[in-house]
């Protein structure tokens, strides 16, 4: 009985670790993806680079792409609470489908939106 109760907590441990070691890749810096110029080419920005990010520069990203989409749209207004969620909700998707751009991301859920 005492084994069983090691090998669920060895079980256990391993699934732990594996998940830590998961979280845990290597974050790469926002100035990484710049240009020579200082530039990040935001048409052509991967999900995969997105989720890859520090967290604040993830968000800082996301929150480009809103005020992006928004002036294209012509809205004025911001929304903080929606704007947070949807800043989420890009962030999430992306990490599901790092093989996409941002704005194929974006776009599939302003889809799944209406």
């Amino acid at each position: 009985m005492r084994l069983k109760s090691l090998a669920g907590w060895t079980k256990l441990s391993l699934g732990a670790l594996a998940i830590t070691i998961a979280s845990a890749q290597a974050q790469v810096p926002l100035p990484t993806y710049m240009d020579s110029k200082g530039f990040i080419d935001v048409q052509a920005l991967t999900c995969a680079q997105l989720a890859n990010t520090y967290q604040e520069d993830a968000d800082y990203l996301a929150a480009w792409y809103s005020g992006w989409y928004n002036g294209l749209a012509q809205k004025h207004f911001a929304h903080v609470t929606r704007a947070k969620s949807g800043e989420h909700q890009v962030i999430v998707y992306c990490k599901a489908h790092p093989e996409l751009k941002v704005i194929q991301a974006i776009d599939v859920l302003f889809k799944n939106e209406k």
